[in-house]
């Protein structure tokens, strides 16, 4: 199979859990890709080559021929359309109703949840670095995503929908910045959210920042 030209702008750290939502996206689909680093710690986002290629002057932005996107949500779901299954692994459930589901989960990580972000930044995923205990804000951010992740994760199921899809690393991913510190999370999402990092697309993000576990 002829396959475009595809890169993917990561952070040079591999810090962003957006570059590797689009990294795992990437990787189970099948595709071959170009991994490229962008040093924000220098400021290389504002730097005229970047601004030229990229609508945000953010990670990650993919590359595939003349289009550049950007968001790691809008990439994934413009993958699952230019790669479709079964051809390709879907990144999204079957059914109708669990892709909406799975995309208003995935919105919802992306705008929500500061405190948490704020207080068990992704140094934590990738660098395994402490951090004070969480504030009262934190923790009531933490109990509203616990309420939620008990809510999606059907008992006796791996995945949200009985199928991976993209939105069960996006998940793992919130989950994993407590459990992987320390903090308090049910049995059941904490299972969760380490199985979700088992998977091997998301092991090989893991090896590319060094933190393989």
């Amino acid at each position: 199979m002829n396959y475009p030209s595809i890169t993917l702008w990561s952070d040079s750290s591999f810090f962003s859990p957006y570059a590797m939502s689009v990294y795992v996206a990437l990787t189970e689909k099948g595709v071959p890709f170009s991994l490229k680093r962008v040093d924000l710690s220098q400021d290389q986002q504002y730097s005229a080559d970047y601004r030229a290629l990229s609508l945000t002057c953010r990670v990650p932005a993919l590359q595939i021929d003349d289009l550049v996107l950007s968001e790691s949500s809008a990439i994934s779901e413009y993958l699952e359309e230019r790669f479709p299954a079964p051809e390709f692994e879907r990144l999204y459930p079957k059914n109708r109703e669990n892709r909406a589901r799975a995309r208003e989960v995935q919105a919802w990580l992306r705008s929500d949840f500061m405190p948490i972000r704020q207080e068990r930044p992704t140094e934590v995923l990738f660098a395994g670095e402490r951090f004070a205990p969480l504030t009262p804000a934190a923790q009531q951010a933490a109990e509203k995503l616990i309420a939620a992740g008990e809510r999606l994760l059907p008992e006796g199921q791996q995945n949200m929908f009985g199928e991976w899809s993209i939105a069960d690393t996006d998940l793992a991913v919130m989950l994993n910045r407590l459990a992987l510190h320390g903090d308090n999370l049910p049995i059941k999402l904490q299972h969760y959210a380490e199985f979700q990092w088992q998977r091997a697309s998301v092991q090989l993000w893991l090896a590319e920042s060094g933190k393989k576990r």
